[in-house]
């Protein structure tokens, strides 16, 4: 087979093609892979940059001594509502779940059988004193006349008043009860509260004083009550604290949050210690009461309770959150005068309030970093920030 005939400048052009189309691939790459030296640049600039951080200051504090419970809420009044008297219910002046004063009307029941009998009381009461008054007038006139009557006829008018007035007696007596009967078909809030669940409606037939009639429950829960229980070794200090707390009678302070709550803890003060530590247990019952005005508190919760008994006096104290852990032991980053950082290990108590105790390894007045540590080294250069420039250098979401 004849082989297809190329000529030398066919060849020529297209090794021209290659070379050309290779050496711009190389410049390309060249342009686009930085220096050596200005990597090098840019990671000391880098290295030498501030890095920026938040800070908090390390300040002498007298804390609380905290005892720490579990606690439920209940209400510091209950009261079971039931009708007195028989009846229809009438209408309803409250809704399920309402705040009611005392003396509120809640309940009208039917009054009409009980205006009728006080009516035929009242009526026995008009008749009988119409007798009395004429029993008297004829014992008047008897006693005027003692020469033409006998002394029988003068006891006997006499035993006709005294009759007539018993009578009188006993009807005021009916006619008091029936008023108080009639008063019954208006059922009023006898404390002040949340009214509870209500499943009877108008019309309803309600008995008076049935072992099942109670028609709703009223709970007292502004102020509110919470119940805990501690062990009976911290019985003599809680007595020792209210012994010196006798003068100002303000009382041990308590404070509860509902658990898994983040709001702000409620305060109240201890009002109660049971007479009888729990043999079986070791544990005492206490009970704070609180003014839940906020209705913070609700029955039936479990709160996490704090008693204070006593403080601590000149405590050095730090943010919590300038706390780290190292790789022996907790550690915190202290700013220095020329702005850069040390690195401390440090000594700490307990946490309270936000703040943490450190026993040793800081003073007071030091200023400790309490945001930004995981940029920080051994003196590394930092640049105090407020909140919102520190969240803008670090990335941070201010919404997070």
């Amino acid at each position: 087979m004849t082989k297809p005939f190329r000529s030398e400048s066919t060849v020529l052009s297209r090794n021209l093609a290659l070379v050309a189309a290779t050496t711009i691939t190389l410049l390309a790459l060249s342009a686009c892979k930085p220096s050596t030296e200005t990597s090098v640049r840019s990671g000391r600039a880098a290295a030498g940059a501030a890095i920026p951080v938040q800070v908090g200051k390390a300040l002498r504090q007298t804390l609380p001594i905290p005892q720490t419970a579990i606690g439920y809420v209940q209400p510091l009044l209950t009261v079971a509502v039931r009708s007195q008297v028989d009846g229809i219910i009438q209408k309803l002046h409250f809704h399920e779940g309402d705040n009611v004063r005392v003396g509120d009307l809640l309940v009208e029941i039917d009054p009409r059988p009980y205006q009728v009998q006080l009516e035929q009381a009242q009526g026995q009461l008009a008749r009988d004193q119409a007798l009395l008054a004429n029993a008297k007038l004829d014992l008047q006139r008897y006693q005027d006349a003692k020469e033409a009557v006998t002394q029988q006829q003068i006891d006997t008018a006499s035993a006709a008043v005294a009759q007539y007035a018993g009578a009188v007696q006993i009807d005021q007596s009916a006619i008091d009860n029936a008023q108080l009967q009639l008063s019954y078909t208006k059922i009023l809030a006898p404390i002040s509260g949340r009214t509870g669940q209500f499943g009877l409606t108008e019309g309803n037939l309600v008995k008076a004083n049935d072992a099942g009639s109670t028609l709703l429950t009223i709970n007292q829960i502004a102020p509110i009550s919470v119940v805990y229980s501690v062990s009976e070794n911290i019985l003599p200090k809680v007595q020792a604290v209210l012994a010196a707390q006798a003068a100002s009678a303000g009382g041990i302070r308590v404070t509860a949050v509902p658990r898994g709550a983040s709001g702000a803890p409620v305060e109240g003060r201890l009002s109660f210690i049971d007479n009888t530590v729990d043999p079986a247990t070791g544990m005492i019952v206490l009970k704070a009461v609180f003014p839940n005005a906020d209705l913070a508190l609700w029955p039936g919760q479990f709160v996490d309770v704090s008693m204070e008994l006593g403080h601590e006096d000149d405590d050095i104290v730090v943010p919590a959150a300038a706390v780290q852990q190292g790789q022996k032991t907790p550690q915190v980053f202290v700013v220095t005068p020329d702005k850069t950082v040390q690195v401390r290990a440090v000594k700490t108590g307990r946490n309270e309030n936000g703040l943490t105790i450190i026993l040793s390894g800081v003073n007071e007045g030091e200023t400790v970093v309490t945001d930004g540590q995981l940029r920080l080294t051994n003196d590394a250069k930092i640049t105090i920030t407020s909140l919102e420039d520190f969240l803008k250098t670090s990335g941070t979401n201010a919404s997070n």
